[in-house]
């Protein structure tokens, strides 16, 4: 693996930098206070014309073509500021990366330039429900045949973006008799179809701008050719796919960590006690050091997996890792960085108590650390068996 960027990997890595410092984090406080939909809209609107929607995405699409390490340097650089606009840009541009894999040229042609371009404001993906998370292959909603046409119904729960999204990559049973996990099917649903349904967004703990919701399918009617892929092969296609959403959620929750502790370290060499700077004592120069190497090592594992990814090698593995590590690494060095304000951490005028609610959800969301784990041992052992 060669660590050194290309010039095009930098040129996107210091655009996503400054688009983040001059754009985001003036909006990110009031965004997360308000969540104020237009905001972010023009958030994504902007993240768009530089082409940050569509990284991985053909340039005969209208994608930057840019690959799956300038996608993670793009999502840390934008996570620095606001986590929010950060987990619709990636989770966009891991539905851009789905059709593009396995959808029909039609599709293709549809789809991925209304992505790429804003015209779509996000993508969704409506995997998980109610009693199907961390279990996808429990999930019960269905789409069953008839004639030209399929018919949906179900509910899907947690969709991010769901409310300003211009299509959905739905997952649902399409052969009941089959075995767990064997019968499921993918398709592709713009979000105007009748029949959809848009629940309220969820009231969060972090990520607050970006909406959360309930998306219900009663009868809705789509046809033959909104299937992706193969029949009754989706949920491969789902946990194909995660693998690569999970590069973008540990690039997010690096992005998270690294500004936390960028502010904390600032602040020591400014807060004095004991009529000396805080950067003076050794404990929290160790508390410094460390968060800082693990960031790194979280830096490192992304780089890695991403670096696999484009480079057309197995990835899994190497995903898990790099997300339960980021994410967990992230939230450490966010409740550092916090106990290093002291009570100053913990008023909302100073960010780090914001840093922390968004870092939260990231050892959760597209697979929680103890699935990572199981998904980590799973492939040491086959690497033997």
């Amino acid at each position: 693996m060669d660590l050194a960027l290309t010039q095009e990997q930098s040129m996107i890595q210091e655009t996503a930098r400054r688009f983040a410092e001059d754009v985001l984090a003036p909006r990110a406080a009031d965004l997360d206070r308000t969540q104020d939909l237009q905001v972010l809209k023009d958030n994504l609107s902007q993240l768009a014309e530089l082409g940050f929607m569509g990284l991985n995405v053909d340039a005969d699409y209208g994608g930057t073509q840019a690959g799956a390490v300038a996608f993670s340097l793009a999502v840390t650089e934008v996570a620095r500021a606001c986590a929010s606009t950060a987990v619709t840009m990636s989770v966009t541009n891991m539905v851009g990366e789905v059709i593009q894999a396995i959808g029909s040229e039609a599709q293709k042609q549809t789809y991925l330039p209304k992505l790429c371009s804003g015209e779509y404001a996000a993508g969704s993906f409506c995997l998980s429900e109610a009693e199907a998370g961390s279990d996808p292959a429990n999930m019960k909603a269905t789409a069953t045949r008839d004639g030209d046409a399929w018919i949906l119904n179900g509910a899907k729960q947690w969709i991010s973006s769901a409310e300003y999204a211009g299509v959905f990559v739905v997952w649902a049973v399409t052969d009941k008799q089959a075995p767990k996990g064997k019968g499921i099917s993918c398709f592709l649903v713009p979000a105007d179809t009748p029949g959809i349904r848009i629940g309220k967004a969820e009231d969060k703990m972090g990520q607050k701008a970006s909406a959360t919701n309930e998306v219900v399918f009663e009868n809705c009617r789509i046809p033959a050719d909104a299937l992706m892929g193969k029949e009754n092969d989706g949920f491969r296609i789902a946990v194909a796919e995660l693998a690569g959403g999970r590069i973008g959620i540990g690039s997010l929750a690096l992005g998270i960590g690294q500004a936390a502790m960028d502010y904390a370290r600032q602040y020591l060499l400014e807060r004095k006690q004991f009529a000396q700077p805080l950067a003076n004592f050794q404990g929290l120069q160790w508390m410094l050091a460390d968060e800082y190497t693990n960031l790194e090592a979280a830096r490192m594992l992304l780089m890695n997996a991403a670096w696999r990814k484009q480079s057309g090698l197995s990835f899994a593995k190497e995903a898990s890792m790099a997300k339960v590590f980021a994410s967990e690494k992230a939230n450490a060095a966010c409740y550092t960085a916090l106990q290093m304000l002291g009570g100053n951490g913990y008023i909302k005028e100073y960010p780090l108590e914001r840093f922390t609610r968004d870092a939260r959800v990231t050892s959760i969301y597209e697979g929680t650390s103890e699935i990572q784990r199981v998904i980590i041992a799973r492939e040491l052992l086959r690497e033997i068996s």
